[in-house]
């Protein structure tokens, strides 16, 4: 059940204890003025059909909360404490007065919010915040063939690591022999005979491996093939177990099934000689994340999700998002199309990497007048000059979109996606989008007050010029 909340009030309206004034400057209070929150909250509200039970919390809670956690990346304890002992984040929040005697929830509940928050509402959520703070457009371009086309699209796909424990084969295995081992554990019954697990001997021959600073590779995949044994003998006496008539719990279940998975494809790696794998485990608490490989210096694999961004008149949009690896350039007629959906008419340029220009891409930006930036496929003709100038300006613009994507990785949280569930992961690299085009409009907030003062009626302060 989710009850309405009255609309926001101003920050002089705002409780403030005896000898506390709070500053109408503030970046929150300024914050709180761009984001619409009476159209957010009736999108939220669709989310609760039933009628019955405790109302839930309001969504400027909710959403306010989530937006501070990733601005600062504070966990789920610490941003309760905050909001508690913070005005402006209370003000921000949508309180009607100060009040620190309380907590304003449970830290459990931002595993909620980020559930319901899903990417699809946040991106409706972006949408909202940039229309109600739409300036003009100053992007006239219409170097396309079709004259109706304007603008420029800027497009790049990232990857969001998720933090989970560098992956190694010996160690992850490792891990999965003593999640049998504990398995094991718990099925058996007392006075029975207990299966054996060698368990010390086995983590000596894992320590011999660890322990040693440099291991040959022989010598490495002799201990692979040691945990392999060990890990192998552990589940046959798993499935004994289960044949006799004991029960795993659905947690239990679920993760003796990632184990199998686990023990198949090592067990494949191994008899092959090989070190890759269709969708390949790297973690046992995150089974669904899988390796990036994205070639950049220092990182030529990243493990988490992978995202398509695209960027219009400075401000950013979420693409395409999954933790399977995939081919950038298969999603770039899905974001052009969603560009004409926003503004009626398709780009006249897109600015993108060669591994866009492929043939289809080239035929349909072609075949609607848009102009996709970069070198022509094939060898080059004998007679044709390269627009050295026009290329030169692409490749500078283009720069914006890393821009971008550098911003949110070192301010948004988007570097580093601490969340545990695939619906929270996506939540956090969504969120983190929209704090980005937030801190996008806070570089701009002067002109925008000017342009919407009669909206924002209520701030009775003047903009320092």
């Amino acid at each position: 059940m989710y009850k309405y909340k009255s609309g926001q009030i101003s920050i002089t309206d705002f409780g403030q204890p005896m000898g506390m004034h709070l500053n109408e400057n503030n970046r929150w209070v300024k914050k709180a003025a761009m984001i619409p929150w009476n159209e957010i909250e009736k999108r939220y509200a669709g989310l609760f059909k039933s009628h019955k039970g405790n109302p839930a919390k309001p969504l400027r809670l909710a959403l306010g909360a989530c937006m501070i956690q990733a601005e600062y990346g504070y966990s789920d304890e610490e941003i309760t404490l905050q909001i508690q002992e913070s005005p402006y984040l209370q003000y921000f929040c949508g309180y009607e007065a100060y009040d620190d005697s309380k907590p304003p929830f449970d830290s459990s509940s931002m595993v909620y919010f980020r559930k319901r928050l899903t990417p699809v509402i946040l991106g409706d959520i972006n949408e909202m915040i940039l229309s109600q703070n739409k300036t003009e457009d100053h992007t006239d371009d219409k170097d396309g063939n079709d004259d109706s086309n304007s603008g420029t699209m800027i497009v790049d796909a990232t990857c969001a690591p998720s933090k989970i424990k560098y992956p190694q084969d010996a160690n992850l295995l490792n891990q999965a022999r003593k999640s049998t081992e504990q398995l094991i554990d718990r099925l058996h019954t007392p006075g029975e005979n207990k299966p054996r697990t060698y368990r010390k001997k086995a983590y000596k021959d894992y320590l011999a491996l660890v322990r040693c600073r440099k291991p040959a590779a022989k010598k490495i995949r002799k201990a692979i093939g040691k945990q392999l044994s060990y890990l192998r003998r552990n589940l046959e006496s798993i499935e004994k177990q289960l044949h006799q008539g004991k029960a795993l719990t659905p947690a239990e279940q679920n993760r003796l099934i990632v184990i199998q998975k686990v023990y198949e494809q090592q067990k494949y790696m191994y008899d092959n000689h090989t070190h890759s794998v269709p969708d390949r485990i790297v973690s046992l608490s995150q089974p669904w994340v899988r390796p990036i490989v994205r070639g950049k210096a220092g990182k030529p694999v990243e493990f988490g999700a992978k995202l398509d961004i695209s960027v219009v008149d400075g401000f950013t949009r979420l693409g395409y998002l999954s933790f399977d690896a995939y081919n950038e350039a298969g999603t770039l007629r899905q974001t052009i199309e969603k560009y004409r959906e926003r503004t009626g008419h398709y780009p006249a340029r897109v600015l993108a990497d060669k591994i866009y220009r492929n043939r289809d891409n080239l035929n349909f930006c072609k075949e609607h007048g848009i102009r996709l930036s970069g070198p022509a496929l094939g060898r080059p003709k004998k007679d044709e000059l390269p627009d050295l100038k026009q290329n030169y300006i692409d490749e500078c613009e283009r720069v914006e979109v890393e821009r971008r994507l550098s911003l949110a990785k070192r301010k948004c949280n988007l570097g580093m996606v601490t969340a545990k569930l695939t619906d929270t992961a996506f939540h956090c690299i969504a969120m983190s989008i929209v704090v980005l085009n937030l801190r996008k409009l806070m570089l701009s907030l002067p002109d925008f007050l000017k342009q919407h003062f009669l909206y924002f009626g209520f701030f009775e302060f003047s903009i320092i010029q």
